[in-house]
């Protein structure tokens, strides 16, 4: 059953009549379709209202489509590549070849993990220096095979532990931004739950960069930026608007190149629809980006993110 929010209490009661009047072996019709209406209204005035901190909370969603699912569903004939040739495999960065429409294309993307055990697995979408290393060595292949490359970002960050420190973390993120800038393929990522500092922009450097419409963008979470700001986690709410976080903020600054939109309710609650809309867009976006010369790619790419904050 789906979690619901707080700011969902009135739907949640609606949603409970509803199960009950179904059960009901005299089913009254009338009841339930005006009931089904007041629910759809309901959905559609609140996900078109929400404030900074409730978008937080639905990209956190713990039923949200993850990478995983949105590979499974959009692409075909897929092909897994694990590993950087130098250390390990880095399961919180997954990747590798597939097709969309008849058409081949390299993918990457972090994962959470939908389950305790997976989640564990993937360390919960926190990739480290291996990980970004299996970017790049994925992007060279995509380079290789001249096909465009799709990434997907889940991610509150990069993991902070001591052994990623160690084998070179930073560097790993700064190399893997360089070989975004610098590959001569179409690039398209979609920020699909949480995009989280570096670890996110480590793979979201491309040519056309998209945002789920409730989905966040943001150099730190909003309880790290009350934490320090404000010495307490429970100006979280707070930091979430000052941190400019949304899809629409993150359009209005030039951040990101469209948003994507979402079904009231969320794409956790219609994950199916969102993947074929998600689907038509990448397709859509690979075709365009197809007709503009690699030079003229690369060129722009670099341009535009050397002048990202210069109308800010």
């Amino acid at each position: 059953m789906i979690k619901y929010f707080e700011f969902e209490n009135e739907i949640e009661k609606i949603e409970n009549i509803l199960v009950k009047l179904n059960n009901n072996q005299e089913l009254n019709f009338d009841k339930i379709k005006k009931l089904n209406n007041e629910r759809d209204e309901l959905y559609k005035k609140i996900y078109t209202n929400l404030d900074p901190w409730q978008k937080v909370q639905v990209s956190r969603h713990g039923e949200r489509p993850h990478t995983i699912d949105y590979i499974n569903t959009i692409f075909n004939d897929i092909i897994f590549l694990h590993g950087d040739k130098k250390y390990a495999d880095d399961n919180a960065i997954i990747g590798g070849l597939a097709k969309i429409e008849g058409s081949s294309v390299f993918f990457i993307g972090t994962e959470k993990g939908n389950t305790m055990e997976t989640r564990i697995k993937h360390n919960f979408g926190m990739a480290k220096p291996e990980g970004y290393r299996k970017v790049q060595r994925l992007l060279k292949l995509a380079e290789k095979f001249k096909l465009p490359l799709i990434s997907f970002v889940d991610t509150a960050g990069a993991f902070p532990g001591k052994d990623a420190e160690e084998r070179g973390q930073s560097e790993s993120i700064a190399s893997s931004i360089l070989h975004f800038l610098k590959t001569k393929i179409p690039t398209i990522s979609i920020i699909i739950g949480e995009g989280g500092s570096g670890g996110a922009i480590g793979i979201a450097t491309s040519d056309r960069v998209l945002m789920l419409e409730h989905s966040i963008y943001s150099v730190i979470s909003p309880e790290g930026c009350a934490s320090i700001l404000w010495r307490n986690t429970k100006f979280s709410q707070e930091a979430a608007k000052t941190l400019k976080l949304t899809s629409y903020d993150c359009k209005k600054f030039k951040i990101i190149d469209d948003i994507i939109p979402e079904p009231y309710g969320g794409a956790h609650r219609h994950p199916n629809k969102q993947a074929e809309i998600l689907k038509q867009k990448i397709i859509k976006l690979v075709k365009e980006l197809k007709q503009i010369s690699i030079k003229e790619l690369v060129q722009v790419r670099k341009e535009k993110y050397l002048n990202i904050t210069s109308d800010i």
